[in-house]
């Protein structure tokens, strides 16, 4: 299939940072882009083949993983990540012409977006309310509407003059090196060929009853010389005090390492989501620690399966 024939589902509406992802896989020019509400929208697209590809927002520098995305990810075994992408993000507070920064008593936008701006929010309108929006960009669409209940919206410099806003403040965010991470998904099956610089992201459930299974879940990386780049907590949802965690590793599927990790969380986890193998974004190569190469792995296999077949 060639890249004008692939549609690709995304946390619309046009103009929000995820666009802007999108369009470093593939522009509007040479694919289908496809808005949808939200990111677990996006993703249900592809499960229903409405869209070949999701792009959706996965974690921020500043706040960490993004729920809606780590939580529809983690539902089932029908998706996997193919692809990362990382964005620069920069906010704008926009609004309609004529609108004065003393006239704000209402900013609607993505919470990620409240979350990133708050400080400066509460230095320069202490006393503003936030209305939560499905994405930065349906907040500066809903401004155009003669019924919006709100004065302004967080959104990209791109977004306010896609919307034809007007600026009220530029370089909002408390934090001018943010930078949010973005995942291409695709149904589950086929997994990139790895790079050598790669991830791997997983759900892992603990066992709710046993002390220290943490410790041995975390023991299964460290045991094989594999770096975690993210770990995170979640809800497994049925009873308080049950969580699972979202998890990247360095590394990738056709690692040995990795099968090695993987076998031995099977081995100690109630449940273990494998959510994908991909390229990195930075390119970093991974640099295996001394014995964790893929060929002491399988010269150690290699030895034990001799030690078996001499002894029958």
């Amino acid at each position: 299939m060639s890249l004008s024939d692939l549609r690709f589902s995304y946390l619309g509406p046009r103009g929000t940072f995820t666009q802007q992802a999108l369009n470093q896989i593939a522009t509007e020019e040479e694919a289908t882009h496809i808005p949808a509400l939200d990111a677990p929208r996006a993703m249900r697209m592809v499960i229903d083949g409405e869209a070949d590809y999701a792009v959706v927002p996965i974690e921020n520098s500043v706040e960490g993983g993004i729920n809606a995305t780590l939580d529809s990810l983690a539902k089932g075994t029908k998706l996997s990540i193919m692809a990362e992408v990382l964005v620069p993000i920069t906010f704008t507070l926009a609004a309609r012409e004529g609108t004065k920064l003393e006239d704000v008593r209402t900013i609607s936008t993505h919470t990620a977006a409240w979350t990133q701006c708050r400080n400066w929010i509460m230095d320069n309108l202490p006393d503003v309310m936030h209305q939560p929006a499905s994405s930065t960009a349906a907040g500066a669409a809903g401004l155009l509407e003669d019924d919006a209940d709100y004065e302004a919206t967080l959104v990209s410099p791109l977004a306010a003059e896609q919307y034809g806003l007007i600026s009220l403040a530029d370089g909002v965010a408390d934090n001018p090196d943010a930078v949010t991470r973005f995942v291409m998904i695709g149904r589950a099956g086929q997994v990139p060929e790895r790079t050598g610089a790669d991830k791997t992201t997983l759900m892992v459930q603990l066992a709710t009853e046993e002390s220290g299974a943490l410790l041995r879940m975390l023991e299964q990386f460290s045991a094989r010389g594999i770096n975690l780049s993210r770990i995170e907590s979640r809800p497994v949802g049925d009873s308080l005090g049950r969580y699972a965690f979202s998890i990247d590793a360095e590394g990738h599927l056709f690692d040995e390492r990795m099968q090695d990790v993987l076998a031995g969380l099977h081995r100690v986890c109630p449940r273990v989501t494998f959510l994908g193998s991909y390229p990195a974004a930075d390119g970093k190569r991974i640099k295996a620690q001394p014995g964790n190469a893929d060929e002491d792995f399988r010269s150690a296999r290699a030895w034990v399966n001799s030690l078996v077949a001499r002894a029958r």
